[in-house]
């Protein structure tokens, strides 16, 4: 079983985060700069909540709220399912599924150190996979 420490390593350092004061259009900028589809929101150093596209799409624009006048802290999704290091992939996909969430922050001694991402733990199944296929046809072969 894959880690959510090892999952980490596969992933490019460094956090995007935005401040619940920003503004939303702020944030879907960034989003679209970075090509992410969620952003923490961080308090400092405190995980306060999540942004996300599917946020923007079902709270600003089916609402009528503008995204340079309202705060990312008036949509964001608080509070926040996070995991941990030592949590496995099949802990964090039966969790994604089980709430429809597609982003999950990863907190070691309550510090947040990662995000985690529905697509980041289907390749790595994929990987596994795929590596287990090719056991397998050695084996037989040989």
């Amino acid at each position: 079983m894959t880690s959510v420490k090892t999952l980490l390593k596969t992933k490019p350092a460094g956090l995007l985060s935005i401040a619940p004061n920003a503004k939303i259009i702020e944030a879907l900028r960034l989003m679209a700069e970075k090509n992410v589809g969620a952003l923490m929101v961080m308090d400092g150093d405190n995980l306060v909540g999540m942004f996300s596209e599917r946020d923007y799409a079902r709270k600003v624009a089916l609402m009528g709220r503008t995204s340079v006048d309202t705060p990312v802290s008036d949509i964001m999704v608080s509070p926040v399912m996070t995991v941990t290091l030592q949590q496995s992939r099949e802990d964090c996909m039966a969790l994604m599924t089980n709430k429809r969430a597609r982003h999950l922050p990863v907190v070691d001694n309550g510090r947040v150190v990662g995000l985690l991402s529905i697509g980041d733990l289907v390749k790595d199944a994929l990987m596994e996979q795929e590596e287990t296929i090719h056991q397998l046809e050695n084996y037989v072969n040989s």
